[in-house]
Parts: structure tokens; sequence; C-alpha cells
């Protein structure tokens, strides 16, 4: 295999969590009884441009389905983080009725219902179905499409390029990133931003998160990394934020690369950082398989006690993140009964690899567990004040990435 971005060969190691299905192929009961397919799940990273990439096996149009199971509205959080996001950059941009706001992976309207509402035109990207359906159902007009060079060009020629391109959460999702940057340089107006939100390499070493690895994420970025890339196609970045979301995450602030916008001190600050941390030396990546065995060995043995004190265990969050952990484990219901999410998309399905059934929270209050493990522990804060009230029969929540810690 060659780097996606510089086509050099990949001879360095990260991450191997063995075979695992699409962390989002959801399970019918129909489906148990049909051979899932698995693939293997291992990480490089390029030691020419330092990009980290999946092996190739999956293609975007089988991962990104029609019925995907994803909706961004699920969480309060995030919708929290959206709203404050577009008053933001509203105003920082002077955003008004004569614009256009573009957001590729629109989702099922989650961010741009807030530029709808305050008369700003936007136009919405998204490939799969049933989340597209859901925006439109909020007046959200949506190209059913993966992005790239193509249909950027097309949006030009259409006379639709835009004032601003959003990417929240995609960019690291995308297999050919290359013709993607493109295409976002090919719809940027010529004075246009492009702003992109994406968990930060960085911050998943050093919390060992390596459980935000899976096929659908192709990419996992340092600035440094999205500026070359940038600077390939003619795009320049003049701004970055650091991020709480999903772990740590990376805002930057893109633009033309002859756009007269001076760069902010922050983008030459993160790309010090990410040097100083040792993210373009071999070392750092040749270390972090042992990290991850630890953090499944020690998941295995606590899941194991717990089931010889005959401890009632829930899961919470059918996240992708979390299917990568309990694949990686190898654990089943025998050791995690069963998981409950708020998402009516998942609710009465099974998780990919564990066949974990998957149930609305109803049935905490049912089920009464001593022990709610948390798996999409970015959002646990949020978890653990939706439902405090497993704590008045004794519960406890857990999360095991780094480490099992009780909150």
């Amino acid at each position: 295999m060659m780097c996606r971005h510089c086509a050099a060969d990949l001879d360095q190691g990260f991450l191997d969590l063995g075979f695992a299905p699409p962390s989002n192929a959801y399970l019918t009961p129909e489906q148990l009884r049909r051979p899932e397919i698995t693939l293997p799940l291992r990480l490089f990273v390029c030691t020419r441009c330092w990009l980290v990439q999946t092996e190739d096996f999956a293609a975007p149009e089988d991962l990104f389905a029609a019925d995907y199971a994803y909706f961004s509205s699920t969480s309060s959080s995030w919708l929290d983080h959206a709203r404050h996001y577009a008053q933001m950059i509203t105003t920082r941009l002077a955003l008004d009725g004569d614009s256009l706001v573009v957001e590729v992976a629109s989702n099922d309207g989650y961010l741009l219902r807030n530029f709808v509402a305050a008369g700003i035109p936007c136009l919405g990207i998204e490939p799969t179905r049933d989340t597209a359906e859901a925006a439109e159902r909020l007046g959200i007009p949506v190209l059913r499409a993966f992005f790239g060079r193509g249909l950027g060009e097309r949006l030009a020629a259409e006379g639709r390029r835009a004032d601003l391109i959003i990417g929240n959460n995609v960019y690291a999702h995308v297999s050919d990133i290359n013709d993607f940057t493109a295409g976002l340089q090919a719809a940027l107006k010529p004075d246009g931003v492009i702003t992109l939100e994406f968990p930060h390499l960085l911050r998943m070493i050093a919390g060992r998160q390596f459980d935000t690895a899976y096929h659908e994420h192709f990419s996992y970025l340092s600035l440094t990394t999205v500026a070359r890339i940038f600077h390939s196609h003619g795009l320049r970045i003049w701004d970055v934020e650091e991020l709480p979301t999903h772990g740590g995450s990376l805002r930057i602030y893109g633009c033309h690369a002859e756009d007269a916008r001076p760069e902010a001190e922050s983008v030459g600050r993160m790309m010090a950082t990410e040097r100083a941390f040792g993210l373009f030396e071999r070392t750092t990546y040749a270390e972090f398989q042992a990290i991850a065995d630890g953090i499944r060995n020690n998941l295995l043995g606590f899941l194991v006690d717990e089931r010889r004190r005959s401890t009632r265990i829930a899961a919470y969050g059918a996240a992708a993140k979390g299917n990568t952990l309990l694949n990686f484990a190898g654990i089943r219901p025998n050791l995690l009964p069963y998981v409950v999410d708020a998402a009516e998309s998942k609710q009465g399905k099974f998780l990919p690899g564990s066949h974990l059934p998957v149930v609305p929270p109803a049935a905490l209050r049912e089920r009464r567990p001593d022990i709610v493990l948390i798996l999409p522990w970015n959002i646990a804060d949020e978890i653990v004040e939706r439902h405090s009230y497993v704590r008045d029969w004794g519960g406890r929540f857990a999360v095991a990435v780094p480490e099992i810690t009780f909150l």
C-alpha cells in the first residue's frame, strides 16, 4: 500500500486491531443468521508526510450506506456545539442573506438548521439517504452525493461557490483525501473560508484513544499534515483552535493560498507542539500497540471478575468507538449482555461483531444494572447527567478508556 496523500510506501505500523466488521454495520435479527463480513483493521503512518491511515480494504459506498445509523442530533451536547459554532462563525465572517454556506457530510441537519433559522442560504451535501431525508424535513436543501473534485467543480460551474464550507468530522472519513481537498478548493469563493473539525492525532496518542480507530476513519490527522495537504491543492491554513470534542479535536480555518488574510500565531504554536510531542518520530508510533493491548486486557479482566461476582453490567452507547473496543477485546453477550442507546435507528438491532442487543434507555430502570459501562467516553458527562437516576439503586458509571475509571 502507498500513502493516500503523497504515494510513499508505507512501512511503519501504528496499530493492529485484528479483524472487525465496519463499525456502523448494525445487524437486524434476520442478519444474525447470515455470515458477517469482517475486515482487517490496521493503521500505518507515512514517514514522508506523516499521514496516519487505515490499510485499504473497504469502499466508502459500503461503509456509508443508505441506512447509515449515525444521526448527529442524538447528542444534546453536539447540538449545543453546533449552535455555538453557527453563532460564532456568522459574526466572524459577517454572513447574511447574500451568503452561501455549504456543509459537506451534513448528516441530519444538526448544524445547518441554525443557518436556516438565521435566514442564511445553505446547502447540505450528504450521501446517506436516511440522514439526508431528516435534514430535508427541516427545510435544508441537500445534494445526495459523495463530495470531491467533480462535485466541487460542478458547484462552481453552477455559480454556487461558497462563502463558507464546513466539514465537521468528515475529513478523516474520506478515502481519497486529495480529491476531497481539490473539491474544497474548487467550490470555495476567492475570499471564502473553509472550517474543518477533526480529532487531533496528538490527542489520540496522548489520551490512549485507540478505540477511535475504525474502518470509516481512513485518516488520523495532525495540523502539520493537513497544512501540507492543503498547500498541495492551492489552499492554506490561517487559524486553528483546539476543541474538547471527541477527546480533543482541532478546528482549522482555511482559505485560498493567495488570500490576504494573515496567519494567526496559533498555527505556528500548534505545529511546534506537534513536533515537540514526537508526531514526526517513528518511535511514537511503534509504542502504541502495547498501550492498546494493555487497555484490552484490563477490560477483559474487569468484566470477568465482575461476572464472577454476579454483578449486573450494562453498556451504554452503541457508538463506533465502542464497537472497536468490544471487537478488539472479543467481548460477547456472556460478559456484557446488552447496550443501551437513545438512537431509535439502532434500537432493536445488534452491534456488529459482538452481537450485543441494542435496547432503549428505559431498560436501565427496568433492569437496574450495578454498573453502566459508557462506551462513548467523549460524552460520558452528558450520559451520567441524563441518567443520574441509576445512582438511586446504588448503580455506578464507568469508562474503560484510557483505563477502568468509575465516574
